[in-house]
């Protein structure tokens, strides 16, 4: 399952999570981003109940994506403990993704 962030519930989603969170951040207009997008909803199913898959939305959503220095995207960040702990720019494979996301597990 892929979840929603905004600026109001980010902190509840990612920073408070008890479990690896991937945090896609994109926006409707980017052309990589629709290409990862499936990868991200993909992982989420697959990785339920084991770590969260997070999308934000760079144009709703000023205040997190300023707060991480999002500058170009597709880009996803991986979290855990709160805390980032490793990050990926730009369109990649959905193993490029899985194996950074199984390192937190």
């Amino acid at each position: 399952m892929t979840l929603e962030a905004t600026d109001s519930n980010f902190d509840e989603l990612v920073i408070n999570s008890d479990v690896p969170v991937i945090v896609d951040f994109w926006a409707e207009w980017c052309g990589p981003c629709r290409v990862i997008g499936p990868i991200i909803h993909e992982l989420g199913n697959q990785y339920e109940g084991k770590a969260k898959v997070v999308k934000v939305d760079v144009d709703n959503n000023h205040e997190v994506s300023n707060k991480f220095g999002i500058r170009n995207i597709p880009t996803v960040l991986f979290f855990k403990g709160g805390k980032v702990v490793d990050k990926q720019v730009g369109a990649v494979p959905k193993s490029v993704l899985e194996k950074k996301l199984v390192a937190l597990l």
